[in-house]
């Protein structure tokens, strides 16, 4: 019988009386917050990790628990990773394939959110260049890596609902920058790009699904000033419908409940090219309460297409 599990599942929970022994897993973003999470969790259930971080130094003191708490032969190696640099994710992926040693689940875990407008080192708006042409392009180089059972899972967010892709003007050179506005082309962009490397790869049995973790408060808010975060609080509560429960935030252990759920725990068919939430597949949602649900546009198979080939257009490579 398959446990069910919601919205204050923790990773523990999820994970409760599952071997990963002999697994290797790569996730993004381990200096801090649920990518340290993940990587723990992942690791003492035998699963060897690679962590990837833009600073070392940082990610070793933070992984200190990973190595730690490491079991059934599990453990964690680090490896560098700008994603605002595609030079160092070329490196990054380069090596990974150099050393040929298959990857059984990529989380590409890290990311950054409303930030104020800036480029990438190669002029891409930093929050799409970041969350998503970053991951792209990493993602694409090492799946030669990813055999038939592999999973991609992308770390996208509730924020997609701010806004669809905008596949005319990616680095607001003709919009006006809002920084919500660029998370959510950013996080939609996740999304799509999981449903297209989804129907690329299933043949192969390699499969690829987003999720939402929630409400969580960590690093990524650092870019918020207080009447920030109480503004988007305060979004919140007023879209959230009469009758519903009120907006609360998910500890850290319940952020990176549903990356590892759709990781390693949903079946493959039930998660693969679609958007998660709270350990289950998200329903489609239009209007209301933002807090659940994922918009059609982040879906949209042709959009998913889209996306893909403007993506190769603006990074210089074809996958």
């Amino acid at each position: 019988m398959t446990k069910t599990f919601g919205a204050e599942s923790t990773t523990d929970e999820v994970l409760q009386g599952v071997d990963l022994s002999g697994k290797r897993i790569l996730v993004t973003g381990v200096s801090a917050g649920l990518g340290v999470e993940t990587a723990r969790t992942l690791a003492a259930h035998g699963a060897w990790v690679v962590g990837a971080a833009r600073d070392l130094d940082k990610a070793r003191a933070a992984t200190a628990p990973v190595r730690a708490g490491a079991a059934n032969g599990g453990g964690l190696e680090l490896v560098q990773l700008d994603l605002a640099s595609l030079a160092s994710v070329r490196a990054c992926a380069d090596a990974l394939v150099a050393a040929g040693q298959p990857l059984d689940l990529v989380i590409a875990n890290a990311g950054v959110m409303a930030t104020p407008f800036g480029k990438t080192a190669d002029g891409f708006e930093t929050q799409f260049g970041t969350n998503h042409l970053g991951h792209f392009v990493l993602v694409n180089r090492i799946a030669s890596l990813m055999k038939p059972g592999s999973r991609l899972v992308n770390l996208a967010s509730a924020g997609h609902r701010f806004s669809d892709i905008d596949l005319d003007d990616p680095n607001f050179e003709r919009t006006e920058y809002a920084p919500f506005v660029a998370y959510g082309r950013s996080k939609t962009a996740n999304i799509l790009f999981a449903v297209e490397f989804d129907r690329r790869h299933k043949a192969n049995g390699v499969r690829a699904a987003a999720v939402h973790p929630g409400g969580i408060q960590t690093e990524l808010a650092r870019h918020m000033t207080p009447e920030a975060v109480q503004a988007l609080l305060d979004s919140i509560s007023t879209a959230t419908p009469a009758g519903a429960p009120a907006f609360e935030w998910k500890t850290i252990p319940q952020g990176a409940a549903t990356s590892v759920w759709a990781g390693v725990v949903a079946p493959a068919e039930l998660v693969g090219g679609l958007y998660c939430e709270d350990c289950h597949v998200a329903e489609l949602q239009e209007s209301g309460d933002i807090r659940g649900g994922v918009r059609s546009y982040a879906l949209d198979t042709e959009r998913a297409k889209a996306l893909w080939a403007k993506s190769e257009e603006m990074v210089g490579e074809r996958f």
